[in-house]
């Protein structure tokens, strides 16, 4: 029962604009693992499970606490002209620039991350383990969300340009079509930031750049279809809801390149760089004092070999993404 009751909230959640969709998100976390140092991925490997589970936690809270919504955007257009460049990096100077009502309103992605950064960064220096392995994981999620053009847009679902559910077909439908023929793999390895907030709103700029092309292509694939192919009408939840088709998905896909899968890869990048960052910051804790038992010669062996897939984008021919193994389980 417990299980149906999830999988009933986890379909609410996906078809309300859940960031990134929950195949992505738990596989960006998955990725992210494998770009830590020694001193910290054996301690992140041993919680994987855990944290590719909970990467979606934060989608899941909008249903019951109503404080979370805004957390995972920020619609630039609302805050002025230029406002991806010209914005404080701070929340207090945030405040006293727009109010504070107005940034619960129109979204405030960035700062809620430094914060959760913050929590992290104690966790850390307490060496609690659970409190690490939660705030690692809202901490990944946040940071993900604003990977996606839509997130940073007033726009959000091009509802006012005609394009309506654009949202859920470039961070979910799409990734769910093509992941298979993602690259996978990043040579990237964590980097300590010595200014995150630098490499917060760097990325949020980059998202917002984008939105002009989530936009135009929507619109360019359009002329080439008619009505009747470019949507389709299914029931959910005894309502009547238009998506696009798998056929419009994969041309629009087909014109926006690789952006998807660059988007996917620069979040896992930098989720990786935040989760050691605030190692460091919390004075670089011991983490193998924070396991039950020392890693077994099976499990270290386990961890090289996922690490090696990984460099090589085989994870998921090999049957090592969990995100995929979660979602089939989940079909059966």
């Amino acid at each position: 029962m417990r299980k149906l009751l999830f999988a009933a909230v986890a379909l609410v959640v996906v078809f309300l604009f859940s960031s990134w969709g929950f195949l992505v998100h738990r596989t960006i976390h998955q990725l992210a693992v494998y770009e830590l140092p020694n001193e910290v991925r054996p301690f992140f490997h041993h919680n994987l499970s855990y944290l590719v589970r909970e990467a979606v936690r934060p989608d899941v809270r909008r249903n019951t606490d109503k404080t979370e919504d805004t957390k995972h955007f920020i619609d630039f257009e609302a805050y002025g002209d230029s406002a991806a460049w010209k914005m404080p990096w701070t929340w207090n100077e945030a405040v006293r620039k727009y109010s504070k009502d107005t940034l619960l309103k129109y979204g405030y992605a960035p700062y809620v991350i430094i914060t959760v950064k913050g929590k992290l960064t104690e966790a850390f220096r307490s060496k609690n383990k659970d409190s690490i392995l939660f705030y690692a994981a809202d901490l990944g999620h946040y940071i993900a969300d604003l990977h996606v053009p839509l997130h940073t847009s007033i726009n959000y679902d091009g509802q006012l340009t005609g394009q309506k559910g654009l949202h859920s077909l470039w961070e979910s439908m799409i990734p769910e079509i093509e992941l298979k023929n993602y690259n996978l793999s990043s040579r990237h390895k964590a980097t300590y930031l010595k200014k995150p907030e630098a490499q917060l709103w760097a990325a949020a700029r980059h998202s917002f750049t984008l939105t002009k092309n989530v936009f135009r292509w929507e619109a360019e694939v359009s002329k080439n279809f008619t009505p009747e192919e470019k949507y389709r009408t299914q029931m959910r939840r005894g309502k009547e809801v238009k998506s696009y088709t798998t056929a419009f998905a994969k041309a629009y896909s087909k014109s926006l390149g690789n952006t998807v899968n660059q988007q996917l890869i620069s979040a896992t990048n930098l989720i990786a760089d935040m989760w050691y960052t605030c190692w460091v910051d919390g004075g670089k804790p011991d983490l193998s004092k924070l396991r039950e038992s020392a890693p077994t010669k099976k499990q270290r062996k386990e961890l090289c070999h996922e690490v090696k897939m990984f460099k090589k984008n085989s994870l998921l021919k090999n049957g090592k993404l969990l995100s995929v193994k979660d979602a089939e389980k989940g079909s059966e």
